[in-house]
């Protein structure tokens, strides 16, 4: 399985693709509205989790990682946590190289992970969690049409501080493509 953009080609992450998950997960301003500071048996775990084959119908992980056409540079990762069964959903989840970030390179290719979920796999409802105050990730999905569905109050601890979770949801009758 391989997706491609103008710019990007997103394909199943490898074993070739730790150095950079490594790198990302340890970066705190990447992480600061995902998880508190991670051990490196955490992160590879993680890592390892996510090298599962997907079944699309199962309830685990699609992992992708974004590579940039023009130079194979890998720049981060996107995907999905499939949820078919019993609600045809997919959660959404990316994480970018700080260097690569505010280029376009999410939106990019969250449409087409979005192509993807709705056309080929026949998803009924796309959805993510953002941690209230990551502003870029909820003002993206925003953009692609996400609706705000509710505001989850002191639903998620980082560095023993409570945080809300806003809830975004995308129908497949309301996904426009580009």
């Amino acid at each position: 399985m391989q997706l491609e953009t103008e710019r990007l080609v997103l394909t199943p992450i490898s074993q070739h693709d730790w150095s950079l998950f490594h790198e990302i997960h340890k970066d705190k301003d990447v992480m600061r509205y995902v998880t508190d500071d991670l051990s490196e048996q955490n992160i590879k775990a993680r890592f390892d989790a996510r090298l599962k084959p997907w079944d699309p119908r199962c309830n685990e992980w699609l992992t992708l990682t974004i590579v940039i056409k023009d130079t194979g540079e890998k720049i981060g990762f996107t995907g999905f946590l499939a949820q078919w069964q019993p609600y045809q959903q997919a959660e959404l989840g990316f994480l970018l190289s700080p260097k690569f970030q505010g280029k376009g390179y999410a939106k990019e290719s969250t449409i087409a992970l979005l192509d993807y979920i709705f056309i080929e796999q026949q998803y009924h409802k796309a959805v993510a969690t953002v941690t209230e105050g990551n502003h870029p990730s909820a003002n993206l999905l925003q953009n692609l049409g996400f609706k705000l569905e509710g505001t989850i109050r002191d639903n998620f601890k980082l560095n023993g501080q409570w945080f809300n979770d806003l809830k975004l949801g995308l129908l497949r009758t309301e996904y426009q493509t580009e």
